[in-house]
């Protein structure tokens, strides 16, 4: 009888072992779209921490390879210009024009307890958002996201945590940037 109960203690305490060392799964469902006005083609928008600061209009763009802080944000966060390092690389903008950077500084990102520090390079460029985060934060994080179910999942303290974007802020940006457009021509419209 003493045999038996052993055994069954073992394979309990190796099942309960196995769930710990179990790898988390990041990934998502249909029951991740549920809050999600669909069907959309929207932009993953979110609201960061950023150097101690709620950030709104923070695009997550995951085919990006550098983090980008518009100036009007840099000045908002009451950073000066000697804070910034140089950086050198001409960026070309989204309009197609090319770019010559402010300078690049490290700042914290915080979501929850969480923080990682990502370098950004200023621009001084018109865009709707505030930021870009972009494969460096994602991969530092070790997060994945999702346009179409506007989230960024990633592990932390063996639990899957979200941030959930916001369409509605998604869906200003793009009204604006629609709307800022230069030299649009009203026949290239008809």
């Amino acid at each position: 009888m003493s045999m038996a109960r052993l055994s069954t203690e073992n394979s309990n305490s190796e099942l309960k072992r196995a769930r710990i060392e179990a790898p988390l799964v990041l990934g998502f469902s249909a029951n991740d779209k549920i809050e999600t006005i669909q069907p959309h083609d929207d932009a993953l928008v979110v609201t960061l921490r950023i150097g101690g600061y709620d950030v709104k209009r923070v695009l997550v763009d995951q085919g990006s390879p550098v983090e980008i802080m518009y100036l009007d944000l840099y000045k908002g966060l009451n950073l000066r210009p000697e804070d910034l390092t140089v950086y050198d690389s001409p960026l070309v903008s989204f309009e197609g024009k090319i770019v010559t950077p402010r300078g690049e500084i490290r700042l914290p990102i915080q979501i929850s307890s969480d923080v990682v520090k990502v370098d950004f390079i200023v621009v001084d460029a018109y865009l709707p958002y505030t930021a870009i985060v972009a494969r460096p934060w994602l991969y530092a994080l070790e997060a994945v996201s999702s346009t179409l179910h506007q989230k960024v999942k990633y592990p932390s303290n063996g639990q899957v945590k979200e941030i959930v974007g916001n369409q509605s802020m998604a869906r200003q940006c793009m009204v604006v940037a629609i709307l800022h457009r230069p030299n649009m021509k009203s026949s290239a419209l008809i």
